[in-house]
């Protein structure tokens, strides 16, 4: 049987990487997003009111309530939760000892603390997506962790106790209704570019921050880009139900699919550490069968099978080949897929209309669900079935317990999800169970479960649109102030930033596709520029050197709205091309009325200014010299920094650390002996095969997530 403990290793080991990047990237911004100087200020969205602490807490959940304790500020607090949070999340990615419930329930603790104040730069669906898988992980991870010498030899379930596979289901559940729901969005929002397939025609150049990588894939043929779109509606629609094939060779096919669109996405895009998350849920998918054969820990000797197991394999073998046969006749039925061999082409286009699409996934949405029940109450029964097997009687009431409270827990994350899950289709989200709706409610601010929809919508069909901020000392002679990250120069090459967000410029993205009023905040960034606010002057450019007015503020400030597009093939020198449209700011002056007006608008005058800056405390103190030492570093350099060192340390852990003996019997020899006599009070945690679904391989396994 093949166990579920590497991929949860893995899955754990993931988890606390991303919360490493997500902290790490975080910490470099807070000045300038956060701090006093910051274009929107921690410290306005904590205004105590009289309350309870806990009352405080529970409306407000976050730990920043607690920084003036510390003698700290919001903005200094929240660098306080970066800094550990990216320490904890260090130590757990190095050390397995520190991969413990109480250390992932503090990393989602802390996230969940700065996006309480973290406003517009902090509404991001990754941001929602970490914070749920962060919670997931603290229901996987373990409380104790065994002596080395104690542990179950790889891909066993010696030693393995009955409720570990159900939290880790969890993960598989939200891998689907990511998935499905990124599919099924683009479809319901009637956007003409995911319906006509030519979407990617229009992504590379059109998305946030591409990657050089993008330049070369936009000037694909036009028919590699529909079939493209025919393979992303497959991979995200199609696949998901595989997540949860009791044949586990599906299940496989299903993973390398995920991984492929990911790698895909990462290669022409920066995406942060979205696309990195999605590739630690799809190891919910994985098992310990075949990580372990891909490492080449699996000796395992091919014996004779009996007949039942040969015809569970026959009938897996051809439920597996049903199933491809179906996802390719589908395929080429519904996008009329028709291969031109005049022309050497794959000519696609889409044969099923809105409302046909909309009806099927009326009938489809509500099965989902009760397809994820179906599979939660088989590894309910598995976990009943191993918590049967354990022998002694302490061993056994602390198993149930420990079952009875991650069993729980399971259930109610998954009737939590089923509510944001189901604004997928309307009708069924009035359908749901009122207790679900409940129970959604009473922990909706906790974002232990989110609604999820990536790229609903194709933006910039007519090209794409830019705002270029410029500044001048005289009202006349203009000068463009050009970001670090985000298209301006068109002779700039696009960079890699990944897995760094640079939040300002994602906004800048954002506010670009409508008017400056539906932005309030762009209306403080432009204040902050005209007051010289050296924080805000690092986001636009780290090396301050390089900001075109970093000795005198500028007088003016205004913006314009371009359109932009990439380079032709030939074109020397140049990686875009872009068209003025027209003024997306009018220029303004500190003291201008128009400025004084919009930020009266936005509620962005500071009627009460903040106290000096304290740094009469220690801790204060010591926030301010570790700022100083890292201040030097570019975010990517700091993060890619990390990885190298995370990398090394790796190295010499596997160089340095204890070699198996190969004069050990293999694992699999232990159940041919006779094990030992104990009395009633001895335990073990020896589990016995949990029934289990068809298998593809001649040997059944158990159904994980």
């Amino acid at each position: 049987m093949a166990g579920s403990r590497l991929p949860r290793q893995l899955f754990l080991q993931g988890v606390a990487a991303v919360f490493l990047f997500a902290f790490a990237s975080l910490y470099t911004q807070i000045p300038g997003l956060y701090g006093t100087e910051g274009i929107l200020p921690a410290r306005r969205t904590l205004r105590p009111q009289g309350k309870g602490l806990w009352q405080q807490l529970w409306e407000t959940p976050t730990l920043l309530w607690e920084a003036p304790r510390l003698g700290l500020d919001t903005a200094q607090g929240l660098e306080l939760l970066s800094l550990l949070g990216t320490l904890l999340a260090l130590g757990a990615l190095l050390l397995p000892q520190l991969r413990h419930l109480l250390i992932y329930l503090l990393l989602w603790a802390a996230y969940l603390s700065a996006c309480q104040v973290g406003q517009v730069f902090l509404y991001f669906q990754w941001d929602s997506l970490l914070l749920e898988t962060g919670f997931l992980a603290v229901l996987v991870a373990p409380l104790w962790h065994p002596p080395h010498h104690k542990q179950p030899p790889q891909g066993g379930l010696a030693g393995a106790l009955p409720h570990e596979a159900l939290p880790f289901w969890l993960v598989r559940w939200l891998l689907f209704r990511l998935m499905f729901a990124s599919g099924v969005v683009k479809l319901t929002s009637r956007c003409p570019a995911w319906w006509g397939l030519t979407a990617l025609t229009y992504h590379y150049e059109t998305q946030c921050l591409p990657t050089p990588a993008a330049w070369f894939a936009h000037h694909l043929p036009v028919w590699l880009h529909k079939l493209s779109v025919v393979a992303t509606f497959l991979i995200e629609i199609a696949v998901p139900p595989l997540f949860f094939a009791p044949a586990r060779r599906l299940r496989l096919a299903a993973f390398y699919s995920q991984v492929l669109l990911q790698v895909l996405i990462i290669i022409t895009g920066n995406y942060n550490f979205f696309n990195l998350l999605t590739l630690v849920l799809t190891t919910a998918l994985l098992d310990d069968q075949h990580l372990a054969a891909r490492s080449g820990n699996s000796r395992r000797k091919k014996t004779p099978a009996s007949w039942p197991k040969a015809l569970l394999a026959l009938l897996a073998l051809l439920l597996e080949l049903t199933v491809y046969g179906l996802l390719a006749y589908g395929t080429v039925h519904y996008f009329g897929l028709e291969v031109d061999w005049e022309h050497r082409v794959i000519r696609s286009r889409t044969i099923f209309t809105f409302h046909q699409f909309s009806q099927w996934l009326k009938m489809v949405t509500l099965p989902t669900m009760w397809l994820g029940g179906a599979s939660l109450a088989w590894e309910l029964l598995a976990a009943l079935w191993r918590w049967t097997q354990v022998r002694g009687w302490l061993r056994k009431l602390w198993a149930a317990v420990q079952l009875s409270i991650f069993g729980s827990a399971t259930v109610a994350m998954f009737l939590v999800s089923l509510v944001p899950f189901s604004y997928v289709e309307p009708s069924t989200h009035g359908r749901l169970w009122t207790g679900a709706h409940r129970l959604f409610g009473a922990v909706e601010h906790l974002q232990l479960a989110s609604s999820y929809g990536l790229f609903r919508r194709m933006t910039g069909l007519g090209g794409r649109p830019e705002v270029v901020l410029e500044g001048s000392y005289d009202g006349h002679h203009w000068t463009e102030i050009e970001f670090m990250y985000k298209p301006g120069n068109v002779s700039g090459p696009p960079p890699v930033v990944a897995p760094h967000q640079p939040r300002l410029d994602w906004q800048m993205w954002f506010a670009a596709l409508g008017p400056h009023t539906h932005s309030p905040w762009f209306t403080s960034l432009v204040l902050c520029l005209l007051q010289g606010k050296e924080p805000v002057i690092r986001l636009i450019q780290h090396n301050v050197a390089r900001y075109p007015f970093h000795k005198q503020p500028p007088t003016y400030l205004r913006a314009q709205r371009y359109k932009y597009w990439f380079s032709q093939p030939g074109e020397q020198g140049r990686w875009w091309r872009r068209q003025w449209v027209e003024e997306f700011f009018p220029p303004v002056s500190l003291g201008d009325p128009t400025l004084d007006m919009l930020l009266r608008q936005f509620g962005l005058q500071d009627k009460s200014p903040p106290r000096a800056r304290s740094s009469s405390s220690s801790l204060a103190r010591a926030l301010l010299w570790v700022r100083k030492q890292l201040s030097p570093l570019e975010a990517p350099t700091l993060l890619w920094g990390l990885i190298l060192a995370v990398g090394a340390v790796r190295v010499m852990q596997a160089l340095l650390g204890p070699r198996p003996s190969r004069s050990s019997p293999p694992p699999r020899e232990e159940k041919h002996r006779p094990a030992p006599k104990k009395d009633p009070g001895a335990t073990t945690e020896q589990a016995a095969p949990a029934p289990s679904n068809c298998n593809s391989s001649s040997q059944t396994t158990r159904r994980k997530k």
